[in-house]
């Protein structure tokens, strides 16, 4: 029976679509829009491919394309045609194969991806069955995690300058969850932006701003330390430059107090998105995986059961499993660095913060520490337990237990 691959080289004009047979050699070449007719076209082209066979079916026909976020890919997905990502990273690794002078076009790309899953027809697999419920709580999650990233990028920023000119409001709460992106932290430099102005706010004026912020504890003893702390005597810039630099910091306090605002709605509107899932007292049930880290690593595993069949598979994507280098008489362990690094970073947290909340998962990490494990090795092996039992109990449904997940 003849067999047909496809490729798609999509473009912000048109898209190449090209089919090849056993051979390789190209059968069928389009050039369509990203909208309901180039869709049209490109499945009718897959029906003519064997039209007197009643047993082909385009859903036989893979479609190979390097961005699997695109308009048209959620198009075909939608009428259950398979697609299969191939990343640019790869594409360009097989360009060097077929001539030695390297060329490139959007047709020779389309034929290009069409050949790879052409000669790999069981290596590549097409594009998980995610929901739609699980790809928006991926968007919410990522999303999340930006605007995170944004927070703490301004955080950054802000303390920079400060210590330029008020070295005080940086010791304020350099040793506090959070530091300056805390409320109470952002309320009172809102309010006193420069030294002058911060030596003379009162006691009451800064109680008073934290119980504004929100602060229920220690509100008199945290205002008369800030007050005994902006009052020492210091090194200041003179008046004008001082205030110009007050007015850099209010812009740089309006940026992270923006992203510290929609980095807490988002947390919040995906913890809703996140509990309403199916998944989500499985996840909820691991050690030390809260809303914020369990629907970070929902939304990169997402809820298709037969994505990972095996817990290795899941180890390895995650960026846990070690490669093993062998030639000869030299024989190296090494991590992974080809994985899903948000996936890797979100998991590397959860196995650290499981530390102290279970006590199989700290016994594992002194036992590697022990045996000559680093810090960061020891911490993959913990890692490797927790996603193992984690598709464990995905796989049955179950949620998780501390004496059967370590059982001596």
């Amino acid at each position: 029976m003849s067999r047909w691959w496809a490729g798609l080289d999509w473009s912000w004009g048109m898209q190449d679509f090209v089919v090849v047979d056993q051979d390789g050699s190209i059968v069928r070449h389009l050039r369509v829009e990203e909208s309901h007719e180039g869709v049209k076209e490109i499945l009718d082209a897959l029906r003519g491919l064997n039209p007197t066979s009643h047993r082909f079916s385009r859903r036989q026909v893979p479609i190979a394309i390097e961005d699997g976020n695109r308009l048209i890919v959620a198009e075909l997905r939608r009428h259950r045609q398979p697609v299969i990502v191939i990343p640019p990273a790869i594409t360009a690794r097989y360009r060097g194969r077929y001539s030695a002078a390297v060329s490139k076009s959007d047709r020779g790309d389309a034929a290009l991806l069409a050949d790879i899953i052409r000669q790999n027809p069981n290596r590549r697999r097409p594009m998980p069955e995610t929901s739609d419920r699980a790809q928006a709580i991926a968007v919410l999650a990522r999303t999340q995690s930006h605007s995170a990233e944004a927070a703490r990028v301004a955080a950054i920023r802000l303390r920079a300058h400060l210590g330029l000119y008020f070295p005080a409001a940086v010791e304020a709460w350099a040793g506090m969850q959070h530091g300056l992106q805390r409320v109470e932290a952002r309320a009172v430099l809102s309010l006193a932006p420069t030294p002058r102005q911060a030596a003379t706010m009162t006691k009451r004026a800064l109680y008073d701003t934290l119980a504004a912020a929100g602060r229920t504890r220690l509100r008199d003893q945290e205002a008369a330390r800030l007050r005994s702390l902006f009052a020492e005597p210091r090194l200041r810039q003179r008046p004008e430059t001082e205030a110009a630099m007050g007015e850099r910091a209010r812009l740089l306090l309006a940026e992270l107090d923006a992203a510290c605002r929609e980095a807490e709605r988002l947390a919040a509107e995906t913890d809703a998105a996140f509990s309403a899932h199916p998944h989500y007292d499985i996840y909820r049930s691991f050690p030390a995986c809260g809303p914020r880290i369990g629907a970070r690593i929902f939304a990169e595993i997402g809820d298709d059961r037969d994505r990972f069949p095996t817990a290795k598979g899941l180890r390895a994507y995650a960026g846990t499993a070690p490669i093993t280098w062998s030639s000869g008489r030299s024989h190296t362990v090494v991590h992974r660095t080809v994985c899903n690094r948000a996936l890797k970073s979100t998991v590397h947290q959860w196995a650290f913060s499981s530390l102290t909340r279970s006590p199989g998962c700290r016994a594992l990490y002194d036992a590697r520490r022990e045996h000559g494990d680093g810090y960061a090795a020891a911490l993959r092996h913990v890692a490797n337990k927790l996603l193992s039992g984690l598709h464990a109990c995905l796989r049955t449904g179950d949620r998780y237990e501390e004496s059967v997940m370590f059982r001596s």
